[in-house]
């Protein structure tokens, strides 16, 4: 399988694990989805008093230059470890 499938099989996996993550673990499964699906984030910033928006941007900001090839690499191994 290519880096793609692989993660296409770790986006899948990720909605049948056993234990819900924590809020810190989803924003990051957020963030390297959103950074391995569409690149550097390109919206505009939300609004203040939008809390989840807020983190959900910033995490993703935090990816900045992060190429998509190591956004799904780093997903794939946080999706491993979290299915244990």
């Amino acid at each position: 399988m290519d880096l793609k499938e692989v993660f296409e099989k770790a986006v899948t996996d990720s909605k049948e694990l056993p234990v819900r993550p924590n809020n810190e673990v989803l924003l990051n499964l957020y963030s390297l989805y959103k950074q391995a699906t569409e690149g550097d984030i390109t919206s505009p910033k939300p609004a203040m008093f939008d809390f989840v928006a807020q983190a959900k941007y910033d995490a993703w900001l935090k990816l900045k230059g992060v190429s998509t090839a190591d956004a799904m690499q780093q997903y794939i191994d946080l999706v491993n470890k979290l299915a244990g």
